[in-house]
């Protein structure tokens, strides 16, 4: 009965993502070529595109849960914190040492550990104490950051375990290794929303949350796992961050929310919920990570930058609701 009541909705969004899809990849496309033709060979070059993989890579990880909170109902303002708060957390003194006395993968699963905690504390708060998210998370927000610095007191922890450094620094087979998780997380993203009963699901629930429920699906048990996920992938950026840079600081991740939810958005997926895409997303971390690598190369104002991102949201949302009153229409 459940997979019957959401298929219909399910279908729509994957015809009409096509489309929407084309079309980031075609704005994707003409900003290279404006790179191209303001930077020349600088921006085109090997070396410059890994960089704009590199950056686009934790951003991309957050933007991935962040697809699965938005497409179910919710928003997440916490993640850039909870990714600081994960980094923090698993390169204090006593973490390294044991990492370094056992396995690297004693600081991944404790950065994995926090983000987890903190995406089931919205949750929790989010589906059964009935918070409204953007009070929920934006509560968690402030107290994973204000953790953070407790626990770092306000000064960045280099990452000493070589471990660690020689398992995910550096390149795997000429690109970044962080730029390989992101696209595991992507795939693993995509094929979870697309493809499995729990992305239809998250469908239904942004879709209507009561008709959903009185299809059989558990709407709470189901909310609080989307928060549980986008937490999740927070973790995973506060770790792939302590590979980026070396170090566990409570700055790491600092209005990040905000370029995971304007990716999100402008790839596609409905600030209301009932659709999502991870292609649309990645698309859309691409294209404000290549935006801001053109503004870098050209030596362009950051302010300006800034406002072309703005322009840019506004326009996306525009799109939304111009495609959300046809489909309406035609329904």
């Amino acid at each position: 009965m459940t997979d019957q009541t959401t298929s219909s909705p399910v279908r729509r969004a994957l015809a009409s993502g096509g489309a929407r899809n084309g079309g980031l990849v075609l704005a994707l496309l003409v900003l290279c070529i404006v790179g191209w033709a303001t930077a020349g060979d600088r921006f085109l070059s090997v070396s410059n595109l890994l960089v704009v993989l590199g950056l686009a890579a934790i951003t991309g990880v957050l933007s991935i849960g962040m697809t699965f909170v938005i497409t179910g109902g919710g928003i997440d303002l916490s993640v850039g914190s909870v990714l600081g708060l994960a980094s923090v957390w698993a390169s204090t003194l006593e973490t390294q040492r044991i990492a370094q006395e056992s396995t690297w993968l004693v600081m991944v699963f404790c950065a994995l550990a926090v983000g987890l905690g903190a995406g089931l504390v919205n949750g929790l708060l989010v589906a059964y104490g009935k918070v409204v998210p953007f009070i929920a998370t934006l509560a968690m927000l402030v107290a994973a950051r204000g953790l953070a610095e407790l626990i770092a007191n306000r000064r960045t922890q280099l990452v000493t375990a070589t471990s660690f450094k020689s398992a995910l620094q550096g390149n795997l087979l000429g690109v970044p290794k962080i730029v390989w998780i992101f696209a595991a997380v992507a795939v693993a993203g995509w094929f979870l929303l697309a493809r499995t009963t729990f992305g239809r699901r998250t469908v239904a629930v942004g879709g209507n949350a009561e008709a959903a429920r009185l299809a059989g699906i558990k709407v709470k048990r189901h909310t609080m796992s989307l928060y549980a996920l986008a937490g999740l992938t927070a973790g995973i950026g506060g770790a792939m961050m302590l590979a980026r840079t070396g170090a566990g600081s409570s700055t790491n991740g600092t209005l990040y929310e905000l370029d995971a939810i304007a990716a999100v958005v402008v790839g596609g997926t409905l600030l209301v919920g009932g659709r999502g895409t991870i292609v649309g997303t990645v698309l859309g971390v691409l294209i404000f990570t290549a935006l801001t690598n053109v503004f870098v190369l050209n030596n362009l104002n950051s302010s300006v930058q800034q406002v072309a991102k703005g322009a840019i949201i506004v326009a996306a949302v525009l799109l939304q609701q111009r495609f959300a009153a046809r489909e309406g229409r035609g329904s």
